[in-house]
């Protein structure tokens, strides 16, 4: 997954490790009541679709801070077999990403917009997810370009976790701020990377720009009446 340059160490062990450790955090305080610490949340109970998708998704986070540590301790080649696992969990990731957003559009478990539009979210992040990881996977003999698309799949995907973290700004904003503050964190790691490096890297310039000017496309389609046509046509 996340690879990490010898040319600064430093920077990139905390860049990486960071964005790790962030995207764990985000991803535990989305889903702290209704799956980390459901026993002491009266929230309805699991059925095994959410069980297994919250456990897959745990374990794509945790993996991608492994991956960092290990490149940090520049044990490479097991870094390198862990990769294997990479792409059965990203697979798994994708198939129970998109039954589990049917299922939850199905039942109306969104945090506040009406379920057929906040579909739209994990649709349009397995999608993003899809892209970047793909080429992170093309590019794996290439250091620079791996780790940055995998750093970009990882943060592309938070949105849907942002959505259920219990701010009020948050669940006030709706899917403007759930997209956004994805954006932030992507701009924040750009920025850093950007400033300790002194020059843009290349993929952080396009993947990050692709990514914050996709921000009106996707908030648009999911309220035209050919995403509720489509949306309406998957949940039935």
């Amino acid at each position: 997954m996340t690879v990490v340059s010898k040319s600064r160490p430093g920077h990139e062990e905390f860049l990486y490790s960071g964005a790790a450790v962030t995207a764990l955090l985000v991803v535990f305080s989305g889903f702290a009541r209704t799956f980390y610490l459901k026993g002491a949340f009266p929230t309805p109970r699991l059925e095994a679709l959410p069980i297994v998708h919250g456990l897959v998704m745990t374990a794509w986070f945790v993996l991608f801070l492994v991956q960092a540590r290990l490149v940090a301790s520049h044990r490479l080649n097991l870094h390198r077999t862990l990769g294997g696992l990479s792409l059965i969990l990203a697979g798994a990731m994708v198939v129970l990403g998109t039954s589990m957003a049917i299922w939850a559009a199905r039942r109306g478990h969104t945090p506040g917009p009406p379920p057929l539009i906040f579909m739209g979210i994990p649709f349009s992040e397995l999608v993003v997810f899809i892209v970047f990881f793909s080429l992170g996977c093309l590019y794996r003999r290439n250091r620079e370009n791996h780790k940055r698309f995998m750093l970009m799949a990882n943060l592309g995907i938070l949105s849907a976790a942002i959505a259920r973290i219990p701010l009020d700004f948050i669940a006030h904003g709706g899917p403007l701020m759930y997209f956004g503050l994805v954006d932030l964190l992507v701009l924040v790691a750009v920025g850093y990377d950007t400033a300790r490096r002194r020059r843009l890297h290349p993929v952080f310039g396009w993947s990050a720009g692709l990514l914050v000017l996709s921000l009106p496309l996707r908030l648009w389609l999911m309220g035209t009446p050919a995403w509720m046509h489509f949306a309406t046509w998957v949940v039935r």
